[in-house]
């Protein structure tokens, strides 16, 4: 049973009015008067979790990720991905963002596309002994209270390190669709319909098979003027298909309302088939030069044919995540100016989540300038801070970065922030049973549904001081001292997380004298 969050605004302006100075710290609180009996539900002078989206990028294409290589055994593959997951649970992060198409094919099993080369070496193979990965990566990662974002190229049909082009290859299947780069990719047509069809048919039965929790494409729509040797996309035959029809728009126009359509689409159908699931992007940072006025760089409106800028605008997406790879004090391409811009284009007040390089080293002044990155988009995006950072090898790769980054803005457990949007109903509160022996308290709860629930938040108060711990899952138990610094345990509240990050009452549990 779920309760409509709204509901609850009258009873909780209050807390409203505190949230953001809480955010940053469990704090102090003060005690609250409760009855002889043992649980109260509370709603004001309550404990409050941080709320932070905490992302990496893993990357399949090219093995820049993971496997680290194509051919390694089941065992071998399943072992580096739980030291990926492994290490981002350790350092408190919440989400990863995993590549499972990234040249028209699959780290899953698929009736539509083939097996990856980057996982065998050879595309079409299975897994040997066999095994599903992304069912396999959903698992581990929401075992740790991982969120898993599917991330697909929806465009590329052949990456230059895939090698050798198979039958199986989408473009030997589907000629029609494909076009040659003279980098020596290969690219789907986006104003092909085709194209348009196959993609979304894929995006649509990765939701409807897999238990995600959402779906993210990156940067690339049209391909970037350099893989075709700084030459125009060689579309003339769809666009004189399209001129031959009646059609009226410019050729760049036309293209951009291509990819309108099907980001539209897209978000629609992801919607129809599961409502809960996120669907965003990770544009390039720059919409045009001049936007705002101090910025300079890539022009992906009239060089992508990407119109970032109107998604965001239309709502289209469920978080943004423009890759603002650029350091804070780099005036041409500013991180805080740019993030002011799109942060001013969020009409739609969805999540705004930017992009952080994490791969300029590990010294001193790249630790630095992420921690400072990250302060300043708590900063500006109080109500939905959040961030990914590209990629994870930057963070394994460089101690001196994640320990600066875990010991700084991320020491404490942070919730996803919830998407009111999708969902505004919270779960059921759990029934708490508490149980003393041998100076440590046992506490358990129950009551709730399994599929209302994706995190558990445990709250301890020693002396006058509130502190948490977010649990997954599957947990049902925590032992707690009775005495922590000198301080007695006097308060306990066990509370429930949902898949769209809604948090089920506050009731405490006052501790027997």
């Amino acid at each position: 049973m779920k309760i409509s969050l709204k509901n609850l605004e009258k009873g909780l302006l209050a807390l409203s009015c505190c949230s953001l100075f809480l955010f940053y710290s469990c704090g102090t609180s003060k005690k609250v008067k409760t009855s002889t009996a043992e649980t109260k539900s509370v709603i004001v002078d309550r404990p409050q979790v941080a709320k932070e989206f905490r992302a990496a990028w893993v990357a399949s294409v090219a093995n820049i990720n993971w496997p680290s290589k194509s051919g390694l055994s089941t065992a071998e593959q399943q072992k580096e991905a739980i030291f990926l997951l492994d290490f981002l649970k350790k350092n408190n992060f919440n989400a990863v963002i995993f590549q499972v198409r990234p040249q028209a094919d699959a780290f899953y099993k698929s009736n539509l596309e083939p097996w990856s080369v980057f996982l065998s070496g050879k595309q079409g193979q299975a897994p040997n002994p066999y095994y599903d990965p992304l069912q396999f990566w959903i698992e581990a990662a929401h075992d740790r209270g991982l969120e898993l974002h599917v991330w697909l190229n929806p465009y590329r049909a052949h990456h230059t390190s895939g090698k050798v082009i198979s039958d199986q290859s989408i473009v030997k299947k589907r000629p029609d669709m494909v076009l040659k780069l003279k980098d020596g990719q290969y690219w789907m047509d986006p104003s092909n319909k085709a194209t348009q069809d196959h993609a979304s048919a894929v995006v649509k039965d990765i939701v409807k098979r897999y238990d995600i929790d959402g779906v993210h494409f990156d940067d690339y729509f049209y391909p970037y003027e350099s893989y075709n040797g700084g030459a125009d996309f060689p579309d003339e035959v769809s666009w004189a298909a399209y001129l031959k029809s009646g059609g009226k728009l410019g050729r760049g126009d036309w293209r951009r309302q291509s990819v309108n359509q099907f980001i539209e689409r897209v978000y629609k159908e992801i919607k129809a088939e599961k409502k809960y699931v996120k669907f965003g992007l990770s544009p390039f940072g720059v919409w045009k030069p001049g936007y705002p006025a101090s910025i300079e760089g890539l022009d992906q409106y009239n060089k992508l044919y990407a119109d970032a800028k109107l998604w965001l605008n239309k709502g289209w997406i469920d978080y943004f995540m423009p890759q603002l790879y650029w350091s804070i004090n780099n005036a041409p391409q500013s991180f805080p100016v740019l993030l002011g811009w799109w942060a001013s284009e969020n009409t739609m007040n969805r999540h705004l989540w930017p992009g952080m390089n994490v791969g300029l080293g590990g010294d001193d002044k790249n630790v630095d300038e992420i921690v400072n990155q990250i302060m300043i988009t708590r900063g500006m995006l109080p109500n939905s801070p959040g961030a990914a950072h590209w990629s994870i090898a930057g963070l394994t790769k460089h101690e001196k970065l994640i320990k600066g980054i875990a010991e700084g803005p991320y020491k404490k457990h942070a919730l996803v922030p919830a998407s009111s949007w999708l969902d505004d109903k919270a779960p059921a509160a759990p029934d708490v049973r508490t149980e003393l022996k041998q100076g440590q308290w046992k506490l358990s709860w129950n009551g709730v549904e399994a599929k209302d629930v994706f995190r558990w938040v445990v709250y301890a108060q020693y002396g006058n001081n509130w502190s948490y711990v977010i649990l997954n899952r599957n947990d049902r138990y925590l032992i707690k001292s009775a005495l922590e610094g000198g301080a007695k345990l006097n308060k306990v509240a066990v509370t429930a997380v949902d898949r769209t990050g809604n948090e089920s009452l506050f009731r405490e549990v006052v501790l027997a004298k």
